[in-house]
């Protein structure tokens, strides 16, 4: 069963108009699943996953074989394994000068991809795939199996608390001893360690050197390890906003895994009533509300505001010219702090949204709405 994505169409439209689309996001999250469906509604096309030996064979004369594929949409999945095609593939479309030559799929964030791929600067068009968001998968599930088994199709669409949690804890395991070994430097031992250390501290502002001790490392390499996880699409990097200098900002990003799922398997968490009763229940929250404004706002950009009085705010989005305040509130009845309030006057931001489980949305006050995840898609 094929579950449409919100990204499918800016797809189609993206290969109208560039020779080559790049679809970005983490390993499992439906990349090859969205292209086959979108292959579907192209006459010729080829499909290639540079993790079947056959299909790896066939680009050994890599020139000869997508040469003779001219006229056909060619679909090069986990392209990061072979960056070196990358030029071959600027010969081939300035050769060809057609739209639509070839659409790659990487588990790679398209900034890793940008540094093999500059030859093809205005040629390609990227787009990000994350994990399924709520308004793609509402009608398919509960909101408390959304929460517990997170967005990646295999473990939110199992419907099982136990097999579930089994698929996670496989797909954590797969990551750090085998997906780990493309990337030089990386051990899977301290990787492993420092992930679920993230997990007990997702949502909190990160001191690298206070890892660093823990794990007796230097704070450079626990650096390296957090970029690492964050290239491959598997936590999200929050930068502090500084709308005031003459504020006392805390200057450190927050660090928040991408999937709540992830999160939940690597604290141990089986189901949401699991999660209910634990005190990283409002930081889950909190991941799952930024995958979905991430998702759902193309190119906008997030921070965390929050200031040494105790002025706080989850995050500052700034789109379109606007800037947009969140709080998240894990509760069905909402209130803000002072705190939150000395925020919003610091941030003065077009609109303030508090966002909770709720049903309906509802004006808290004058410019401060309270919305659920399924308003998150019309803000504006």
């Amino acid at each position: 069963m094929y579950i449409e994505r919100n990204i499918e169409n800016k797809v189609l439209v993206s290969l109208k108009n560039n020779p080559v689309v790049a679809i970005v996001g983490a390993r499992q999250c439906g990349k090859s699943t969205l292209a086959k469906q979108i292959m579907k509604s192209i006459d010729r096309t080829v499909y290639l996953d540079l993790e079947r030996p056959s299909d790896l064979q066939k680009l050994e004369n890599a020139e000869w074989f997508l040469s003779s594929q001219k006229g056909k949409l060619i679909c090069i999945d986990e392209i990061q394994r072979k960056p070196d095609l990358f030029p071959l593939i600027r010969s081939l479309v300035d050769e060809w000068g057609n739209n639509g030559s070839f659409l790659v799929l990487g588990s790679a964030s398209r900034d890793v991809l940008r540094q093999s791929s500059e030859s093809l600067a205005g040629r390609i068009s990227y787009r990000t795939l994350l994990p399924f968001v709520w308004s793609e998968i509402r009608s398919k599930v509960s909101f408390e199996s959304y929460f517990a088994y997170g967005g990646f199709p295999r473990s939110l669409l199992i419907k099982d608390d136990q097999i579930s949690y089994e698929w996670r804890n496989d797909f954590i395991s797969t990551f750090l001893e085998r997906d780990l070994l493309q990337w030089r430097g990386f051990t899977p031992a301290l990787m492993g360690r420092l992930w679920r250390m993230l997990a007990h501290n997702n949502g909190q502002t990160i001191d690298y050197s206070n890892f660093a001790r823990s794990l007796d490392v230097s704070s450079v390499t626990i650096k390296n390890y957090i970029d690492l996880l964050s290239s491959t699409f598997m936590l999200e990097i929050v930068p502090p906003y500084f709308s005031n200098l003459g504020k006392r900002m805390r200057k450190s990003p927050k660090v928040y895994l991408t999937d709540s799922g992830i999160t939940s398997a690597l604290l141990g968490l089986k189901s949401f009533e699991d999660i209910l009763g634990h005190p990283n229940y409002g930081s889950i929250w909190e991941q799952i509300v930024l995958l979905n404004l991430k998702a759902l706002y193309d190119g906008a950009s997030f921070y965390h505001y929050r200031t040494s009085n105790g002025a706080e705010i989850d995050f500052v989005m700034e789109y379109e010219s606007k800037v947009f305040a969140f709080e998240c509130k894990a509760s069905r009845t909402p209130k803000l702090t002072k705190g939150n309030f000395n925020a919003i006057e610091d941030i003065s931001p077009d609109k303030t949204f508090v966002v909770a489980p709720v049903d309906e949305p509802w004006r808290l006050s004058e410019n401060i709405y309270v919305v659920g995840l399924s308003d998150l898609d019309s803000l504006q």
